[in-house]
């Protein structure tokens, strides 16, 4: 015989597994791109010029952040860190760099 739940039991159930549905979701969005792996070139709020050659990705806006970011993973965009950047983006989905250039820039 399968136990039986009243309606708060119930409610609660349904509280809880939404809840680590959501936390589970919102870790996997937000851990797709390491931030902390930009800091050491671009600052801690991406207010740097990477080794001084770089533009300052938080006065960019979040449409040319993804298109930097997908132009270095294809390389058809970059000057001399080129190389640099696309050892950096290459292991993410376009999909991932598009998410995280809306959590940067402008």
């Amino acid at each position: 015989m399968a136990p039986e739940f009243n309606s708060k039991e119930i409610k609660m159930k349904k509280i809880v597994i939404a809840s680590i549905a959501t936390l589970a979701l919102a870790t996997a969005a937000s851990a797709a791109v390491n931030a902390k792996a930009c800091a050491s070139c671009h600052g801690a709020h991406f207010e740097k010029h990477a080794l001084g050659k770089s533009k300052i990705v938080k006065d960019l806006t979040h449409a040319e952040i993804a298109t930097a970011l997908k132009g270095y993973k294809a390389g058809t965009y970059g000057g001399p860190m080129k190389g640099l950047m696309k050892g950096q983006v290459a292991k993410y989905s376009d999909a991932d760099l598009d998410a995280f250039a809306h959590t940067i820039g402008k």
